[in-house]
């Protein structure tokens, strides 16, 4: 028997290859509730987990064993006793600890990966384990695997196109001109996952946060395929330029959404970078589109998940900065309606809603505003992981305690991703109609942002007054000379709602 996780459901995983089982080999899933009582999910991303699972389930048929129980350990032990049981390499280190404690279970390698850990491993050690930044690992990519290559130069002469993708969003527009992404249709499947969320928030069994508006998002591998060929067909194109712009009323605009389907297995990362190169090659998306998107797969997803497993279980742990504080309440339950200013309003509603926003979003507006706060790092860790449809434990604890919380000190990037209001203001139209103002940093229309940069510049001035890249904005500390003001009412605001 071969037991598939349920972020383990697309073809890849239950047929043939290296460690996998055959084509006849009787397959298992399980359902444990016991998973949505450990954290408060969003109810969209159980109802997603949910669909996805019992989906793969009805396509399989006979050949799989579906198990809804209270735990893992115990679904297994009524299903499977002591006979053997094989499995692919799981996601999380929680998991791999159950997995070793299971005599009978054998794990193979990890899937839906475009390196395996043991390569990333050794060029790692190659590069003495310490600095290891994302554009040397997604060359190394690159020429692995032969992607956007002529030759052994870069397409177009160069790696990326990062200067050309920085563009603000057209001005005057309220959405960009692009087709509307793929949406699912839900089904049956869907009907009986609600009845049973509901069914057990009111037997007070789990509790969850956010909103489950209609399914957004695949639950099938037919479904993914749908989205991945709309967006190659018809939002590759304009993705680039405007991948770290915001609009208030089009908070897709060209991103592909294709992450949920990744992190559930539906798709392989090798048919979106592939198909992606395609189109460039057909002359059907301009390269510095393609590359990307590229990035964002083959670079980014990629590095983030090597990382998880390179950097040892302790990694989670890191907190350099020594930030202790608790989320605020309003923050917990995704209360955007508590918040005045427009950035966070409009973000954290998203992520009410909907359960995802794209990233910069997520690193520019709220896991900055938490940096700038001094919030706990593993609490916003497990916060992001909650909150997503796409977040799991290895997504979560590199991009949060490394990139937006800056909580290992520069093992992952080489500064703090945070800013004063004058960033989004010029990356996005949020800022014209709110209460605050971005060039302001102290009095009643002081950007939160721009007071909340400078009080955790002057926090950690020592720490990063000796990076290179930012030493600069700590050495003009000594020029603001209302910085006192610009602390005491930091400190008034405490844990309000902006």
């Amino acid at each position: 028997m071969h037991w598939l996780f349920g972020d383990q459901l697309g073809p890849h995983f239950s047929n043939g290859g290296d460690g996998g089982p055959g084509r006849n080999t009787p397959l298992l899933m399980i359902e444990a509730r016991s998973v949505f009582r450990r954290r408060r999910f969003h109810r969209a991303k159980a109802h997603l987990v949910l669909s996805a699972m019992r989906h793969r389930a009805a396509e399989l048929g006979d050949r799989l064993t579906y198990v809804r129980a209270d735990s893992y350990r115990e679904a297994l032990e009524r299903t499977a006793g002591s006979h053997p049981v094989t499995v692919h390499h799981p996601t999380s280190y929680a998991a791999v600890r159950l997995l070793r404690s299971l005599p009978q279970v054998t794990t193979g390698p990890a899937r839906g990966f475009l390196v395996p850990m043991d390569d990333f491993a050794a060029w790692a050690d190659g590069h003495g384990g310490k600095r290891l930044r994302q554009e040397d690992f997604y060359r190394w990519v690159r020429r692995g695997h032969d992607l956007l290559m002529e030759g052994d130069a870069p397409a177009g002469g160069r790696w990326n196109f990062d200067h050309d993708n920085r563009q603000p969003p057209p001005r005057g527009s309220e959405t960009l001109p692009v087709a509307a992404p793929y949406r699912p249709r839900e089904d049956e499947i869907d009907d009986e996952v609600r009845h049973d969320l509901d069914r057990w928030e009111k037997d007070g069994d789990v509790s969850f946060v956010g909103r489950d508006g209609p399914r957004l998002f695949p639950a099938t591998r037919a479904e993914a395929r749908a989205a991945l060929k709309r967006f190659l067909a018809h939002r590759l194109g304009t993705f680039g330029p405007h991948e770290d712009a915001m609009l208030a009323a089009d908070p897709v605009m060209s991103h592909s959404l294709l992450s949920s389907s990744l992190n559930l297995g539906l798709l392989d990362p090798a048919e979106c970078v592939e198909g992606a190169e395609a189109q460039w090659r057909a002359g059907r998306a301009p390269l510095g589109s393609v590359e990307g998107f590229v990035r964002q797969i083959a670079g980014w997803r990629e590095y983030v998940w090597q990382l998880y497993w390179y950097f040892g279980e302790e990694y989670r742990d890191s907190n350099v900065l020594r930030h202790t504080a608790g989320l605020p309440d309003w923050w917990n339950d995704l209360d955007a309606d508590a918040v005045e200013a427009r950035c966070l309003h409009t973000v954290l509603a998203q992520v009410r809603d909907t359960g995802w926003t794209h990233h910069i979003p997520r690193l520019m507006v709220l896991g900055s505003y938490a940096l700038q706060r001094g919030w706990d790092p593993a609490a916003v860790t497990d916060w992001f992981h909650r909150c997503f449809v796409d977040g799991y434990d290895w997504v979560m604890v590199p991009n949060v305690v490394g990139m937006s919380q800056y909580a290992d000190g520069g093992r992952m990037t080489t500064k703090p991703y945070t800013s004063g209001g004058a960033y989004v203001n010029r990356m996005s139209d949020l800022c014209a109609p709110c209460r605050y103002r971005p060039g302001d940093r102290t009095g009643e229309q002081a950007c939160p942002y721009t007071a909340g940069y400078w009080t955790f510049l002057d926090r950690h001035r020592q720490l990063l007054g000796h990076n290179h890249r930012t030493s600069r904005p700590v050495r003009q500390l000594e020029q603001i000379t209302d910085l006192a003001q610009v602390r005491r009412e930091e400190s008034a605001r405490g844990d309000a709602a902006p």
